[in-house]
């Protein structure tokens, strides 16, 4: 006489590797629409810097002067490093955010908030360090066009950024300001992941949405503005670090803290929310794209790989 199992059988997986390329898959595609938004407040963060008057009066200005200058195709300056960026960078904090969110929740129950905000810190903070490479060729290539001729560097596209910082700045210039670029990923995993699943929760527990794109859309849009408020100083100081040239033997900002510091007392407190706008602009829109594309990539997988059609979303 055969024993039947008193074991409930457990729902099959995403497995952890297929996770990581959804997140970087996700992030890479929601780049090739917004790349011209991160450029336009690059720009926009690195205006005024030095006590110099602004290059930029609004985003509307930038987009212009852009445009006029360096031509239509200017506003697409670094997407090689961007891409490259999310390739790094959002693989692995996607991957990691979703790894430990699933490995969190019991019994189908999602963690609380304050267990989301953790495990955003944490893997924003894995994910940033791997991503800072990529990131300051992108300040550096999205700010080029901004300088005279002669002061720029002139990088052909991500690979060569690397090669030429690595080769004439040496191979740990690739992780300057790697602290407040990994505080900022803490500030944006923390708020952006966090605040997604919790406002997708919320959503959900209405009865006004089901677990659909017009779910995940109204869920990202919040995430964008709750993620946007919380991290501009943050990234501020980052831009101003990874763009910052070595004068005289001397690097123009000893810090994070000295970046706000400086930018408070000569440009005002509200400087620190400088390009809020094309920042919002950038970040709501990649918001709500990343999700999108990686709650139908793990919708997709659910259903046609693990037969599972009980799946709404990609369980964030």
């Amino acid at each position: 006489m055969s024993v039947s199992s008193s074991q409930p059988k457990q729902p099959a997986t995403i497995p952890k590797y297929i996770r990581f390329l959804f997140g970087g898959t996700a992030g890479m595609a929601a780049t090739l629409f917004v790349q011209p938004l991160d450029l336009i407040k690059n720009r926009m963060q690195l205006s005024g810097e030095g006590g110099k008057a602004r290059d930029h009066k609004s985003s509307f200005h930038a987009v212009r002067s852009i445009v006029k200058q360096e031509g239509l195709f200017g506003l697409y300056s670094g997407l090689s490093a961007g891409l490259l960026r999310q390739a790094s960078y959002t693989t692995v904090r996607m991957g990691v955010y979703s790894t430990l969110f699933e490995k969190i929740s019991k019994d189908g129950k999602p963690p609380n908030f304050f267990m989301k905000a953790g495990i955003g810190m944490t893997a924003g903070a894995v994910g940033a360090f791997f991503g800072t490479p990529a990131e300051i060729s992108l300040i550096r290539m999205t700010a080029d066009g901004r300088l005279p001729i002669a002061e720029r560097r002139g990088y052909m596209n991500v690979f060569d950024a690397l090669i030429r910082i690595t080769r004439e700045e040496g191979v740990l210039t690739l992780w300057r300001g790697c602290i407040p670029t990994i505080g900022r990923a803490m500030v944006v995993n923390a708020a952006q992941l966090a605040s997604y699943s919790q406002a997708k929760q919320f959503i959900l527990s209405t009865s006004y949405f089901v677990d659909n794109i017009l779910c995940h859309f109204v869920a990202s849009m919040i995430s964008g503005l709750v993620t946007t408020a919380a991290s501009m100083p943050v990234d501020i100081a980052k831009t101003r670090i990874q763009n910052m040239k070595i004068i005289d033997g001397k690097p123009e900002y000893r810090g994070a803290l000295d970046v706000l510091t400086k930018v408070i007392r000569n440009e005002g407190l509200f400087s620190l929310w400088k390009g809020f706008t094309p920042y919002y602009a950038r970040l709501g829109p990649h918001t709500v794209l990343t999700f999108i594309f990686l709650e139908q990539m793990n919708k997709f997988y659910r259903v046609y790989v693990l037969r599972d059609e009980s799946a709404g979303g990609g369980g964030l």
